[in-house]
């Protein structure tokens, strides 16, 4: 074996980082490296369907195994495979300080083939005062796709935080006629999505609910937090575009 092949395949014939500088031209394809490791991490049917399930929903570990039947010390494993890929992330809930949510780091799936659950009906954004993330989602969700969306409290707020209508105003929508609603009887035929940890954790959520755990951007304050409460919940609501396209391609 030459020296290149060496460099290009290491001892033991194995592909590392550190010993594929020189694979083209002398120059580090780190983006060939990081599909390799991706698509080694999707190659198990249960991290594939892993995947799959948070394409559309952020999870608990315990949401995770109960819903794919897995005991908890094999979905722990899987969970780190794919956390070292980066395709998944844990982080804290902002409730209950004593659990995690798996949450899909969605641009390093750019051209792999997943799948997901469409919505069921109209988009219904829930969050405990309704003046921020639930308000953006919905105005977001209306003005991406052009289909009616709502959104309410648990224990709505009186007004839209300040910090939300400027933050709509800098990607061109307006709040300023939206006012905090309080939940109330939840119909069968609308698609449930909870941006809030608490109220995930306040309410029994039904098994076709969904959950985004995003970050409460009130407690900063500032536009910086504001401004990536948008930017996660545009990432999101491509991705269930995607997946509604999908879906549609197969009918």
């Amino acid at each position: 074996m030459n020296k290149l092949a060496k460099e290009k395949w290491g001892p033991k014939g194995r592909f590392t980082t550190s010993e594929s500088s020189e694979l083209v031209n002398g120059h580090l394809e780190t983006d060939l490296i990081r599909r390799a490791a991706v698509h080694a991490a999707l190659g198990d049917p249960t991290r594939l369907a892993i995947i799959d399930d948070l394409v559309v929903s952020d999870r608990s570990p315990r949401e995770l195994g109960e819903r794919l039947n897995v005991g908890s010390n094999l979905l722990s494993h899987h969970l780190d495979t794919l956390e070292t890929a980066g395709l998944v992330t844990r982080s804290m809930s902002s409730g209950d300080a004593r659990r995690k949510y798996v949450s899909l780091v969605h641009n390093e799936l750019n051209g792999f083939l997943v799948t997901g659950q469409a919505p069921v009906g109209k988009m219904l954004f829930v969050c405990t005062q309704n003046s921020a993330r639930s308000q953006l989602a919905s105005a977001l969700w209306t003005k991406r796709t052009g289909l009616p969306s709502s959104s309410a409290g648990t224990h709505p707020a009186r007004s839209v935080h300040r910090g939300a209508l400027a933050a709509a105003r800098r990607v061109g929508l307006s709040l300023d006629s939206a006012t905090p609603h309080e939940l109330g009887a939840l119909r069968n035929d609308v698609q449930v999505v909870t941006v809030c940890d608490m109220v995930h954790e306040e309410l029994v959520a039904n098994e076709h609910w969904w959950h985004w755990s995003i970050p409460d951007p009130v407690e900063p304050g500032n536009a910086a937090a504001f401004n990536a409460v948008v930017q996660e919940l545009e990432a999101r609501i491509e991705t269930v575009i995607q997946v509604m396209q999908q879906q549609g391609d197969r009918k």
